[in-house]
């Protein structure tokens, strides 16, 4: 198998450098018509925390100077009581547990959702409340709306963790890349979109390699209004250089038809810093690897046959490294970040690293110093109530994939696998869980309908409102008029425009039940089409961007439409595996 990416590293076009090189609302229908791997090796499974403050400085959290430091330590002063504690007195004793507890919590929340871990002190609010950083959710035109809530009133939750590579700060510089990129914009080496049930009993993890060619939709810039038009066939992680991370959020929702609720990007120098600050987060592989090669392609990480618990700098190289793992690929990469993260999150369960007040403020510090969030995140208040609801998740229910890919131009980059990817998608539009243990409900009985179909109100709304595709216009029109064909002669056309991937009829409470399924079948949809929404008040078909023309549904029913494609580096979240080392990167 080919090396992929022609901006990864080793790419084609160019020579590389002395070390790994590369980059690495509504509108009315129209019914009338080089991101360089880690520099310094911090030794084979030995703790990198001290070469990595050598080289950049970041042991501490020391690129903020001593103002940091010292924030720090007043923190863990009120963390503690306020220093020496009066005998028979409980109150601070009662108050450290508290700030303890909550800090636990958030960094769980954190670690789950982010390619490292990150956690806000209770008694730290006000200085760590007033470090986020945040931007804009969505830079793009999409329509694309939020799910509906099941019966139970609940609704998925998705979160896309981006990994910048910037390296205009001095600190990630030192961490990898060559000075020329010092001024070019960062690039979203990293993405992952966490899809959390809407019950909370289970989370999938799906990772997209960074060289996958996709179309990048039209992004506005909010900072200076700057229009970036749309790209066709661009590699995913240049999207976060049209505008922030609003347009990589953008470029996910129009190539997986998925709502997502929040994004989280973290730095270089954070990777570092968080992973200094939990004490390690063990990794495994199973042969000696040295990812370095004559060439200079190579993170420079270096490791012995076994589990090692990776620090600072050498965290980072097992994140960036491909030269070593597997065949030398991003697909390699994203198994090694995605064992990373479950084991971050294992880690944390176990509560084992986070029982010192002073552990915790200095990953709460680390991670709000590295973090950007969208503005629904942007309160410590926010990411601990985040924190509540994503604990529920347990471990075992939690599984990481990589999108289903295929190679083109002869191994350069990699696209979507037809089929496979979107079906991939489709099972966490439709909050199906990938690992196939969601409980089987037994057949109930088809209601039947409450009403002739003749008497039957029924709305048709136009889905297809993708910027990237472009809106099927007369849509509405065309389903409206084939579904009065089928007898329901009070069906109506709903003009306003959204967008939706999926086909659906809602119905509004369990008396239509029977109706909606009714015209399911009457038109070739299966009953997973069919979804009880408390915002309907009749019978509503909406037309998806699975169905852009014609009036015959282009999909039947299948039995195992709610079975995920086979994914050979699937890895469950209670699951301990070892990285493939390439032979030709041992020692």
């Amino acid at each position: 198998m080919r090396q992929s990416g022609v901006r990864g590293e080793g790419a084609r076009r160019r020579a590389p450098g002395p070390r790994d090189g590369g980059r690495d609302g509504s509108a009315r229908e129209e019914d009338g018509g080089a991101s360089h791997d880690a520099g310094p090796t911090a030794g084979e499974g030995a703790d990198s925390r001290d070469a990595a403050a050598a080289d950049t400085g970041l042991q501490g959290g020391g690129s903020q100077g001593g103002g940091r430091a010292e924030s720090r330590r007043a923190a863990r002063a009120d963390a503690q009581g306020g220093g020496r504690r009066r005998k028979g007195k409980k109150g601070p004793r009662r108050k450290r547990s508290r700030g303890v507890r909550i800090l636990r919590w958030t960094a769980l929340t954190l670690a789950v959702l982010i390619v490292g871990a990150a956690g806000a002190g209770y008694l730290y609010y006000q200085h760590l409340n007033g470090n986020i950083k945040k931007a804009e959710l969505d830079l793009g035109d999409s329509k694309l709306t939020k799910p509906e809530p099941n019966a139970a009133g609940q609704t998925p939750l998705n979160i896309l963790l981006i990994g910048e590579d910037d390296r205009s700060k001095k600190e990630n510089l030192k961490l990898g890349g060559s000075k020329k990129d010092a001024t070019r914009k960062p690039l979203a080496d990293v993405q992952m979109l966490v899809h959390v049930s809407a019950d909370r009993s289970n989370m999938t993890v799906i990772s997209i390699p960074r060289d996958t060619r996709v179309t990048i939709p039209k992004c506005t810039d909010p900072k200076d209004n700057h229009v970036y038009p749309k790209q066709t066939f661009a590699p995913i992680n240049e999207s976060l250089q049209h505008g922030g991370p609003g347009c990589t959020v953008a470029t996910w929702k129009e190539l997986t038809g998925i709502y997502i609720d929040h994004f989280m990007m973290v730095d270089f120098s954070g990777v570092v810093d968080m992973a200094d600050a939990v004490g390690g987060v063990p990794v495994c592989v199973d042969a000696n690897i040295y990812s370095h090669d004559s060439k200079g392609h190579g993170s420079g990480l270096r490791l012995t046959k076994g589990t090692h618990p990776v620090k600072g700098v050498q965290a980072l190289q097992w994140l960036r490294t491909r030269y070593g793992f597997e065949d030398n690929t991003d697909i390699g990469r994203a198994k090694a970040q995605h064992q990373y993260m479950s084991s971050m999150v294992q880690q944390l369960k176990s509560g084992t690293k986070l029982s010192d007040p002073g552990k915790l403020m200095d990953l709460a510090e680390a991670a709000i110093n590295a973090l950007t969030v969208d503005h629904g995140l942007g309160t410590i208040k926010k990411l601990y109530d985040l924190g509540n609801d994503l604990k529920r998740v347990p471990t075992k229910r939690t599984t990481m994939v990589t999108m289903p890919w295929e190679y083109r131009n002869d191994g350069e980059y990699v696209v979507p696998k037809p089929d496979d990817a979107e079906k991939t998608f489709s099972l966490i539009r439709n909050d199906i869980a990938l690992d196939g243990k969601d409980k089987k409900k037994k057949p109930a009985k088809v209601p039947a309908p409450s009403m002739d179909k003749g008497e039957l109100p029924v709305v048709v709304q136009n889905g297809t409102g993708s910027t990237v595709l472009g809106a099927a216009s007369g849509r509405a029109r065309d389903i409206t008029a084939e579904v009065a064909r089928l007898g329901y002669a009070k069906a109506i056309a709903n003009t306003v425009l959204t967008s939706q991937a999926d086909t659906t009829i809602s119905y509004p409470d369990k008396a239509r039940h029977g109706d909606a399924l009714a015209l399911a079948k009457a038109l070739g949809l299966s009953k997973s089409a069919v979804k009880e929404s408390q915002s309907v008040t009749e019978v509503t078909l909406v037309v998806g961007n699975d169905w852009r023309q014609g009036t015959t549904y282009p999909k039947s029913s299948a039995d195992d439409e709610d079975k995920a494609p086979k994914i050979d580096d699937t890895l469950n979240g209670d699951e301990k595996k070892c990285m493939h080392v390439n032979p030709g990167y041992t020692f």
